[in-house]
């Protein structure tokens, strides 16, 4: 049976009529996915999506991708979210989700232009003099209007829709009651549905704070102020709220619309894609910072060749052991260390206490003997991380989060990349930063602070040990120690030993009550055939323990394990 925390049951009842509404969807598409199995059926084309196109015609990764678009904002952040984590869907369905965007008409002007009273009061109309009605961009957070400040200042101005603070604290209300219904379901705990709304809950709130994207533009615009041809907007303070952020605006095309590779000359989209990469190699190897976003629509283009980076709304951290652990994971495939890498692996993901040593051992050989011989001008870096990423998949070795954004922001980046088709190895670059990331941690400076850190450590430890060795002595004596067992699979077989008493107490009984003829009886005059006085409360217990009985052996042959142990549950 099914459970739910009581803390949810609030959640349930307040979000009653969007939990209709999300099962409505989850059990048309669910209906789909069980028809689309059965082609000779004559009504399996009935259920449609919003084209007319029958459901069961679409593969089981784009019925996903449909049902979370269809669901709202929330449920396309959480597909987005599980786009840059093949290591727990998978590549397929990982690639597919990456197709998720909010198709979202823009909203009129004139709730706008209210919003932006309500923010910035006066100033609205004293500092911003144009404002133009028709947006730049929507998305299902806010929009992107065009303004010029009272100094002839061009800016863009995000505003965030009315209300959807409130629609998206209601959905993730719903989402963690599923999380936790999901968590009981065998197929679906593998995908981690708790801690993933867990990994969502933060990233939505931080991008619904516009002042946390006010800041990150402070961050990166003192982190990237010696990059050359590298600009990215400035917030104007005064004008910056929770729900409004207005920034200078960066003049020219993004990637995906002004088709770089024919506007630009060859020498100058090679400039444009080494300075993209030496800047995203800075981010990652020096500052330990980077934007976690580099798709086609987020880098612009200028005339003169200068590149732009936009939406800084969601961010990236490495700190120094996930770096290390990086930099050796990339010299062990250089190197072709296989057993170094499947140490790494291992070290820097949550690896299953049931991981078969021996086929991860075999699938990194095969990942080394795929990427590890390629040159540095031929490395497919996008086809290495997928593969990297269904590898982790299939051996259920889930990465940090921040290493699972980094591998998408990598992902992401090359593409923008790809579509310059400059000739340029952005691997060079990486090469570079690698072998100074190797210089510094060989540095004498370097060792000396972390032995100087060890040191400290070592101490600390000595003085708390003492004391925490007497009192663990004085638990152990007082009887306050406490030993819990975690019992893995029993539950199943503690059912079915209570199930199976339960049966017999009640044929017992029943059978006393044959016995002794226990009124009310059926046939109280002698039959034909002998019988009578047959009791009807013992006859319906014989029937009811029957029954019984029957689905308990039912349940023990479908499990496989009516006459053989199963490795899995001892």
């Amino acid at each position: 049976m099914v459970a739910m925390k009581i803390t949810a049951i609030p959640q349930l009842y307040r979000n009653l009529r969007r939990w209709r509404e999300i099962l409505d969807v989850l059990r048309r598409y669910g209906l789909a996915d069980w028809l689309s199995q059965f082609p000779q059926l004559p009504f399996r084309d009935w259920i449609k999506d919003s084209e007319g196109t029958p459901l069961a015609s679409h593969s089981r990764e784009v019925r996903l991708r449909l049902a979370l678009t269809e669901l709202g904002p929330t449920f396309i952040k959480l597909g987005q979210v599980l786009a840059s984590r093949p290591d727990v869907v998978g590549l397929a369905i990982a690639e597919e989700l990456k197709l998720l965007h909010s198709t979202v008409p823009a909203l009129d002007a004139s709730i706008i232009r209210q919003t932006l009273k309500e923010e910035l009061g006066e100033r609205f109309e004293m500092d911003i003099v144009e404002f133009d009605d028709t947006p730049l961009a929507t998305a299902s957070i806010g929009q992107v209007h065009r303004g010029r400040l009272a100094d002839g200042t061009e800016v863009a101005i995000k505003v965030q829709r009315p209300g959807i603070e409130d629609v998206m604290r209601r959905d993730l209300d719903v989402l963690s009651g599923l999380a936790q219904l999901a968590e009981r379901v065998d197929g679906l705990r593998a995908f981690s549905p708790e801690a993933m709304v867990q990994q969502l809950t933060p990233v939505l709130r931080r991008e619904l704070d516009f002042s946390r994207e006010m800041q990150n533009l402070h961050l990166f615009s003192d982190l990237l102020r010696g990059c050359e041809n590298i600009v990215i907007p400035m917030p104007i303070d005064s004008l910056c709220t929770r729900r409004v952020l207005v920034m200078t605006r960066l003049h020219g095309e993004d990637f995906s619309r002004c088709k770089p590779a024919k506007k630009f000359s060859p020498e100058l989209r090679n400039r444009m894609a080494k300075t993209i990469t030496q800047t995203y190699m800075q981010m990652i190897f020096r500052d330990g910072i980077f934007h976690a976003d580099p798709h086609p629509g987020n880098l612009i283009a200028t005339e003169d060749g200068i590149v732009g980076i936009l939406d800084f709304g969601m961010i990236g951290r490495i700190d120094a052991r996930l770096r290390e652990h990086i930099e050796e994971m990339l010299f062990a495939i250089k190197n072709a260390d296989g057993m170094r890498l499947t140490q790494l692996i291992r070290r820097a993901g949550d690896a299953p206490y049931s991981l078969d040593d021996a086929a991860l051992s075999i699938d990194v050989s095969e990942f080394i003997s795929t990427y590890g011989r390629q040159s540095v001008g031929r490395f497919n870096l996008t086809g290495a991380l997928n593969d990297l990423g269904d590898l982790l998949h299939r051996h259920s070795i889930k990465l940090p989060s921040q290493s699972a954004m980094l591998m998408k922001m990598l992902i992401s980046l090359e593409g923008s990349l790809s579509t310059l088709e400059a000739d340029f190895d952005a691997l060079e670059i990486m090469a570079t930063f690698l072998r100074r990331s190797a210089l510094k941690r060989i540095n004498p400076r370097r060792r000396i602070s972390q032995m100087r850190h060890m040191v400290s450590e070592g101490e600390y430890l000595m003085q708390i040990l003492p004391d925490q060795i007497v009192g663990l002595l004085e638990q152990t004596r007082r009887g306050e120690i406490q030993v819990q067992l975690d019992h893995r699979k029993i539950g199943s077989t503690v059912n079915r030993l209570v199930v199976g008493l339960i049966a017999s107490a009640l044929f017992l009984g029943s059978s006393l009550l044959l016995a002794m003829k226990v009124p009310p009886v059926m046939f109280p005059e002698k039959t034909l055939f002998g019988v009578e006085q047959i009791s009807i409360l013992g006859t319906m217990g014989v029937v009811l323990s029957g029954m019984m009985m029957m689905r308990l052996y039912l349940a023990i042959n479908a499990s496989g394990h009516l006459s053989r142990d199963s490795e899995g549950d001892r």
